[in-house]
């Protein structure tokens, strides 16, 4: 026994003795906000090969320093994860950035005009049939309110070509007389499933076109080059690196753009972790198995093996729209109870489901035995409530297995729903920025009635009743901030112009702490794209995903948090973002 004691004793000296490897990067003198289960903060962080090997105090950091190590003092300032954005369209934004753009403005019908007659006259080299496209617009925000632009508008722009207007949100186009007549839009022709051709007293379509509506014109329009879905996949990398994402979900992809992100990684460009989520339609005929079968044949084929802690791409989730939008005029999102008319309530619940109940709750069921990530847009309470449903359904069937259903939006949801989230494991994916007062969305809450305007956008209702919240900025349907998303997570408030209008919080719920909308863009996004082992947190083993801020957002009012600026962006150790005059 003596022997053995002195064995033990000599191996724990050795192993004491052993020399720390040193770290490729240490950070100091920080303030390091972690995330983790006790939200610590520390002081510094070591990295080595891609990941995280300490965090602590200064002097605990001084072992894993060598000669070879680089030395960065934060002189106090925050280090936190890297935004992990978890429903976002960036190669659209990317796209955008190369079209005509209205910028999001709220414009006269002149202002309009004009905006688009320029956008004409500097393209010198486009003939008179080729498509015009036009992107951000802000349709709520026509000026004077209540203002609706129609086909006439566009037909005042000096051009013969056929113009497609896209708006912000994503779901309408308001195209020319012109595009309406290649399209082959008559008064005769009838809406498709899904969507609307809106028409006039008369009959007559207005050219505006709502959601599956849009793809009449869509298919007229030629697609991006392959030059040009580079390019756009270049912007939206650097967009994305200025803001500070290190790891984002692409909510509904097409095989151009994963080609493009390909493109990109195996020339070493890919600067964020990629992930993907590929549509299942529900057309007429709807074929679950022959969905599926599509999004892992697309899995196959682009998705990337792990490559130490390189950035790679991964398809592992599946994108289904159960409806459009509550906002004006489209008031297309699915309602439990009917929207108001004149004050009270009316009969229009909004458009048929786009998915019937037994439809969903098969697909995700298939889904999960597929192991893939339901990813389901849905606006309103009612189909909020199907998503709901349909999760549970899968539940049943799968209850052990690791699949993270996410209900995209959830711009209302009915107040019995609110407990279901934490009950079945469905993860409600919020854009932050939408809960102020605005134009648009004070336009639309008379369609809502008193209690939905009340409870609208309920991220602190949800998470008071234990869901976990996870944040998605939807961009390009309003210009990417993820900061300013983060203030309002906060603060409910109008910012701008609006500010002065409507100066009073939005509805009754009560928001978000700082801590807590950190966390939903940061380690609650990592757990809906499975990544939460690997990153989301500023831990031991994790990727080495982290930013540096110009301000501590914990010792600032919270109406200063969307001024923040990225000073630096590290993915994988690898430095993919610095600001002019940090060191």
């Amino acid at each position: 026994m003596r022997y053995l004691i002195v064995a033990i004793a000599l191996f724990a000296g050795s192993a004491q003795a052993r020399p720390i490897s040193p770290a490729d990067t240490v950070f100091r003198n920080g303030y390091i906000y972690t995330v983790d289960v006790k939200d610590s903060v520390a002081q510094a962080l070591a990295v080595k090969d891609g990941r995280i090997i300490y965090v602590g105090d200064e002097a605990g950091a001084k072992a894993f320093t060598g000669r070879q190590t680089q030395v960065v003092d934060l002189k106090g300032r925050m280090i936190m994860p890297g935004l992990i954005d978890g429903h976002m369209h960036p190669q659209s934004g990317g796209l955008r950035m190369l079209n005509c753009n209205l910028n999001y403005e709220s414009l006269t019908i002149p202002e309009f005009q004009t905006h688009i007659q320029k956008c004409v006259d500097d393209d010198k080299t486009a003939g008179p049939d080729d498509w015009l496209q036009v992107i951000n617009w802000f349709e709520q925000g026509a000026k004077p309110a209540g203002t609706a632009p129609t086909r006439a508008a566009l037909d005042g722009v000096k051009t013969t070509r056929p113009i497609k207007v896209h708006s912000s949100f994503g779901h309408s186009n308001l195209t020319n007389t012109r595009g309406l007549q290649l399209a082959g839009i008559t008064r005769d022709t009838p809406d498709p499933k899904d969507g609307v051709i809106v028409r006039d007293a008369s009959g007559e379509p207005t050219g505006l076109l709502q959601d599956a509506a849009q793809d009449l014109i869509d298919k007229l329009v030629p697609p991006p080059s392959v030059e040009k879905n580079y390019q756009a996949t270049q912007l939206a990398l650097k967009a994305m690196r200025e803001q500070g994402i290190t790891t984002f979900l692409d909510a509904y992809t097409d095989i151009e753009t994963m080609t493009a992100y390909r493109t990109v990684s195996k020339e070493g460009g890919l600067t964020a972790r990629a992930h993907f989520a590929v549509l299942i339609d529900s057309p007429a005929d709807y074929d679950a198995d022959k969905a599926i079968a599509e999004v892992l044949k697309e899995k196959a084929e682009f998705a990337q093996k792990p490559d130490g802690a390189k950035p790679v791409m991964t398809v592992d989730t599946a994108k289904l729209f159960l409806d459009g939008v509550y906002s004006a005029p489209a008031f297309s999102a699915v309602m439990v109870e009917p929207y108001f008319d004149n004050g009270r309530p009316g009969h229009n619940h909004g458009p048929k489901p786009y998915f019937s109940q037994s439809q969903l709750n098969d697909t995700l069921i298939r889904l999960a035995a597929a192991g893939i990530n339901p990813h389901m847009h849905a606006d309103g309470d009612g189909s909020v409530r199907m998503g709901l449903n349909a999760v549970e359904a899968m539940r049943r069937v799968h209850p052990g297995d690791d699949i993270r259903p996410a209900i995209a939006h959830d711009e209302i949801v009915d107040p019995s729903d609110y407990k279901r989230y934490a009950e079945v494991g469905a993860l409600p994916v919020l854009s932050f920025q939408w809960a102020r007062p605005s134009i648009d969305i004070m336009q639309s809450q008379p369609a809502l009635g008193p209690v939905r305007s009340a409870l609208m956008e309920p991220a602190g209702l949800l998470e008071i009743y234990g869901a976990r919240i996870v944040y998605g900025s939807d961009w390009p349907v309003d210009a990417l901030d993820e900061w300013l998303a983060l203030q309002i997570a906060v603060t409910r408030k109008a910012i701008g112009e609006d500010a002065v209008t409507y100066p009073d919080r939005l509805g009754i719920d009560p928001g978000l702490t700082v801590a807590q909308a950190v966390r939903a863009i940061t380690l609650n996004a990592a757990y809906s794209l499975r990544q939460d082992r690997e990153t989301g947190s500023l831990e031991t083993g994790k990727f080495a995903d982290l930013i540096v801020l110009d301000r501590n957002l914990f010792q600032i009012k919270p109406e200063e948090i969307g001024a923040t600026q990225v000073l630096m962006a590290m993915v994988g150790g690898k430095v993919v973002y610095r600001a002019a005059g940090f060191k």
